[in-house]
């Protein structure tokens, strides 16, 4: 007989149904790739020329990427689950005294492209959590060593003492002041006084980052001097400087104006010289690690973009559900949360929601071990920086080791000292840091990379995706910007999929199957741009030259391409409006995958190859956050925003042009001359998706006379460029 009382829980865990009928397609998917691969094989071995057998060799290499591709996403597809948690019953599990610390990370790296009062607004937000002051602690890594910054995180300590105590005595949610201001929000002369200051702010800190120095007028007491005067020596470059620490708030001495203690703010820029490598965020990242180690040490960390602003104040409240259980998951590392974005145009052109790696995937992965961390947004308990589950690893020194008490207050001379010597730029040299302790090091994706190498260590974690979006961040609203990125990723990516640590290997040794695929999918991500490419130019080529190099309408062969594309693509589109996506932004994230294939892919390729080569190359570069007006009113439109001159766009023209020529000049050939459409139906099919699927382009090559159209530079040399390819391919096909 039941219980008349139920006990309170902290979380919740589903199984998704459609778990089952995933498998049963998977099984008569990987069916048909296998026969479609089989018929490859026998046409490779009965092709009677050179130039057939090269071109069915391509397609027969492209399938074969293109279906061990597939068969990586079915590791999301295997067990899905969905969590709840139910933070208003927290309190009956554990008194709020008794809420664990937090210790919260904040990286920038340029003024200029990362605009410091947007870094403002994500500390703010999140020095207003529903939490425990004295067990909070906001830590801001500056690694491009700016005045600027530090300017405007003194006025932020200003400002949060009188915006802090409104947000808790108003119960606000949002409580990101340029996201609050920005929304309906109640008119009356409190709030107007707090605007002002607000907006009074902001003038000052954007004021001094257009004039590129805090001049004397902006400063105004003697310590302020005496900090910044730091930044003016003849010697001091952004790669090449000493360490500043600068604690602006303190929880045993600062109150804000109702006398309420507030939360520690450190802002800290490691030591840089030009002589020792830096490591980029992965180094940035860990000089914090130990800094807060020896000032605060929480036994959790929270990792967050410096744009990625806090939507929901009892967010460690929702974490704590799943750490406050022991007998969740053993072992567990980490809680990912998912990146949400703010300013997302209705039809998200550039796919900026990275819906499957933010939210379907994850809901695969947690069915498994647990869902990769993805760079911001996630909660460490601090332990799993420091070796395995059952083999931890002693860092040098025992104040930064994740069990050290801190038993001396922050401002304590020895204390300042201390986190001086550790974040020096030589400070890692022979030491674990970067290789067994910390966030790793070995690729430009540290974050990938780190969650990786913890789950390989033992470590497990927990994807937590609440109604309400814990954090919004910033969108690329430029191509350029969007394509450079993924660039970045794609290098990164390789760098482990080719390192001894190969998910294909080292992964599914030790993690499993399921879980070593899973990775290895994102480790492989830039080779999509191998099959993308050949069947951007190689169907249409044949087909201004009259070549079928597919089966007949009228062939059984035909109907496993359509089974194996329609299947595909509609369960594609299935998990993206079932994870409450829309059919315009499905239609917009497909196209973005074959412009990424045209352009991030190969280059980041070539990039990785030139740098495992030796040579040089353009290395790690900050994606911008600054909004242009026009570029923003054009994205708000849905207008694709070229603008700039840039290689990765002639691949993208020069596909457009071509499939363009073969749909409308090849296709009217082989329709109305020769009447051989059951011939040519396949390659007329990818040639027209490629069209369509190219109007932006041709829109911007074409159309427009903004200043986001395909620059005239690039679409002339790309025409040039289809000529010389259509004269070589004719007279190669042809001898």
């Amino acid at each position: 007989m039941a219980s008349g009382t139920t006990k309170p829980r902290l979380h919740s865990l589903r199984r998704q149904r459609r778990r089952l009928l995933n498998r049963v397609f998977a099984a008569a998917y990987t069916s048909i790739i296998l026969a479609l691969l089989y018929h490859h094989a026998l046409t490779l071995l009965h092709s009677t020329t050179f130039t057939s057998f090269c071109i069915s060799f391509t397609i027969f290499l492209s399938d074969i990427v293109l279906a061990y591709m597939w068969s990586t996403t079915q590791s999301f597809r295997m067990n899905p689950v969905t969590r709840q948690e139910y933070p208003e019953n927290l309190e009956k599990f554990l008194d709020r005294k008794d809420f664990p610390a937090v210790d919260i990370f904040i990286c920038t790296a340029d003024p200029y492209k990362e605009p410091p009062i947007n870094v403002v607004n994500t500390a703010l937000s999140v020095l207003a959590y529903d939490f425990p002051t004295e067990k909070l602690s906001v830590y801001v890594s500056d690694d491009g060593g700016s005045e600027l910054t530090l300017f405007a995180f003194m006025e932020a300590a200003e400002f949060a003492k009188i915006w802090l105590p409104f947000c808790r005595e108003n119960n606000i949610i949002e409580r990101c002041p340029d996201a609050y201001f920005s929304s309906n929000y109640a008119q009356n002369p409190k709030t107007a006084q707090i605007k002002m200051k607000y907006d009074n702010m902001k003038t000052r800190v954007e004021s001094v980052v257009e004039e590129g120095k805090v001049s004397d007028v902006y400063i105004s007491n003697e310590n302020q001097l005496q900090v910044l005067s730091q930044y003016w020596t003849q010697d001091f470059t952004r790669q090449n400087h000493p360490t500043i620490i600068q604690v602006l708030l303190d929880t045993n001495k600062d109150k804000d104006i109702t006398g309420y203690s507030m939360s520690n703010l450190v802002y800290v820029s490691r030591e840089k010289s030009k002589a020792t490598p830096h490591n980029f965020k992965a180094g940035a990242l860990n000089a914090l690690l130990r800094v807060s180690s020896i000032m605060t040490n929480a036994p959790i960390v929270l990792t967050l973009d410096c744009d990625m602003y806090s939507n929901d104040p009892l967010t460690i409240q929702r974490v704590l559900c799943y750490i406050s259980d022991e007998s969740i998951r053993p072992n567990l590392g980490y809680i990912q949360i998912p990146q949400r974005y703010h300013g997302l145009n209705k039809a998200d052109i550039y796919a900026s929601e990275h819906k499957r790696l933010f939210q379907i995937n994850p809901l695969g992965l947690d069915g498994l071990d647990g869902p990769n961390y993805v760079g911001t947004g996630c909660f460490f308990c601090r332990r799993s920086f420091f070796g395995g589950p059952s083999s931890p690893v002693e860092p040098e020194i025992p104040e930064l080791g994740p069990n050290y008490i801190v038993n001396k207050p922050i401002m304590d001379q020895e204390i300042l000292d201390q986190a001086h010597r550790v974040s020096r730029c030589n400070y890692e040299n022979l030491t674990n840091w970067g290789s067994k302790i910390g966030f790793r090091y070995g690729s430009l994706v540290e974050d990938y990379y780190t969650g990786y190498r913890l789950q390989c260590e033992g470590w497990k974690s927990i994807f937590c995706d609440p109604n309400r979006p814990a954090f919004l961040g910033d969108v690329p609203i430029s191509l350029i910007d969007v394509l450079n990125q993924n660039k970045r990723w794609s290098v990164g990516l390789l760098e482990v999929a080719f390192s001894k640590y190969s998910p294909l290997t080292f992964g599914t040794q030790a993690m499993g199957i399921l879980m070593g695929q899973a990775y290895a999918h994102y480790a492989f991500w830039p080779i999509w741009g191998v099959p993308i490419t050949v069947y951007a130019f190689i169907p249409s080529l044949t087909l201004l030259n009259g070549i079928p190099i597919f089966p007949k309408v009228s062939d059984p062969w035909f109907l496993a391409y359509t089974f194996l594309f329609l299947g595909a693509y509609i369960q594609d589109f299935l998990d993206f409006i079932l994870a409450k996506g829309t059919f315009l932004r499905w239609w917009n994230d497909q196209r973005i995958w074959l412009i990424r294939g045209l352009s991030s892919f190969p280059f980041g390729s070539i990039e990785y190859i030139m740098k495992h080569l030796g040579m040089a190359t353009h290395g790690f570069n900050v994606t911008s956050k600054v909004m242009d007006d026009e570029q923003s009113k054009r994205y708000d439109q849905g207008i694709f925003e070229f603008g700039v001159e840039s290689p990765v766009f002639l691949p993208l023209a020069m596909a457009a042009i071509l499939n363009l020529m073969a749909f409308f000049f090849g296709g009217i050939v082989q329709i109305f001359k020769e009447r051989n459409l059951d011939g040519f139906f396949v390659q007329l099919f990818i040639a027209g998706f490629g069209v369509l699927n190219c109007l932006p382009i041709y829109e911007a090559m074409v159309l427009r006379s903004d200043k986001g159209r395909m620059p005239t530079r690039t679409t002339i040399i790309s025409t040039f460029l289809v000529g010389g390819l259509y004269a070589a391919a004719s007279y190669v096909l042809k001898m």
